[in-house]
């Protein structure tokens, strides 16, 4: 009894693997190498390219191709009727929010590169006029700023107000 069991399992298996094999594409892609797979192979490869297919599988050719393409178009159009209102107007409102979203993100943007280029303008100004400027360095001190830092610290500011001072 368990022997049956155990053979009828094996042949329910050599069953599934010898169907699976059989629905194997094999091409040769552009390159030469010969590639196997479950899927057909892609559209830009040769009929001639293609060496095996599975039974099931009908070789494609241009009139066939061009015929499908006709059946598809001359299929009718679903009607705007057949919408369901309910969903037509959620998403419209989830239109709406996206865009009213994406808006107050780009007023938030542009609101911080005003604040941006309003200081770096202040700070050029205290530059050009010769204030002295300290800062606080990484131990906490408080250090003035040199001809060096000063240049380096110019620099710096006229990118900030070359790209927020728009």
């Amino acid at each position: 009894m368990r022997a049956r069991l155990v053979s009828g399992v094996v042949v329910v298996l050599l069953f599934g693997l010898c169907s699976s094999a059989s629905a194997q594409w094999k091409w040769r892609d552009a390159k030469g190498q010969t590639q196997y797979s479950d899927l057909p192979p892609p559209a830009g490869v040769a009929e001639s390219s293609i060496l095996s297919r599975p039974p099931s599988a009908k070789p494609h050719s241009p009139v066939a191709a061009s015929e499908a393409a006709s059946t598809v178009m001359a299929s009718p159009l679903p009607s705007a009727k057949t919408v369901d209102p309910e969903l037509e107007e959620k998403l419209r409102k989830e239109q709406q929010a996206k865009t009213d979203k994406s808006k107050l993100e780009e007023q938030k943007i542009t609101t911080q590169k005003a604040d941006s280029c309003t200081r770096a303008r202040s700070q050029m100004r205290g530059l050009d006029e010769g204030l002295r400027l300290a800062r606080i360095n990484a131990q906490g001190e408080r250090e003035v700023l040199d001809d060096k830092g000063r240049a380096e610290e110019s620099r710096r500011v006229k990118a900030i107000i070359a790209s927020d001072c728009k």
